[in-house]
C-alpha cells in the first residue's frame, strides 16, 4: 500500500494510505524498419506504411534497381521491382522518409544467384 503525508507539517503517523487504480493500458503498434533485407537476382522488396507518406532512396550513382527514389501514399504497397540486369551483388543503402522527414536507413544486401 501507498502512503502519503497528510501535510507538509504533519509528524510521522498522520500518513494517509493511497488507494491505487488500475488503469487500463493502450497498446500502440510501432513499425519496426529491418536493417538489412537480403534478396536475390529476381527478387523484390516490398515497404508498406499506415502512418503517412513514405520515400525510400537509394544513392543515385548506387542503386540495384530501375529507380532510386520510391514513393507512396499512406498504406499503398511500395515496390522496387527486380534489381537491373548486370547489377553487382553488394550491400546498398537507403534512406526512408516518413512524411517528408527522415525517419532511419536500411540496406539491401543483393545476393548471387
Amino acid at each position: 500500500m501507498c502512503y502519503r503525508s497528510a501535510s507538509p507539517t504533519a509528524g510521522r503517523g498522520a500518513e494517509i494510505p493511497l488507494k491505487l487504480e488500475e488503469m487500463a493500458e493502450k497498446f500502440v503498434l510501432v513499425g519496426i524498419v529491418p536493417e538489412t533485407i537480403v534478396i536475390g537476382p529476381h527478387d523484390q522488396v516490398v515497404w508498406v506504411c499506415d502512418a503517412g507518406n513514405l520515400k525510400i532512396e537509394f544513392d543515385p550513382n548506387r542503386c540495384p534497381f530501375l529507380s532510386n527514389v520510391f514513393q507512396a501514399p499512406s498504406g499503398v504497397r511500395l515496390q522496387s521491382g527486380a534489381s537491373r540486369a548486370g547489377t553487382k551483388p553488394g550491400a546498398y543503402k537507403y534512406s526512408l522518409f516518413l512524411n517528408e522527414m527522415r525517419v532511419g536507413t536500411g540496406e539491401v544486401l543483393l545476393r548471387e544467384s
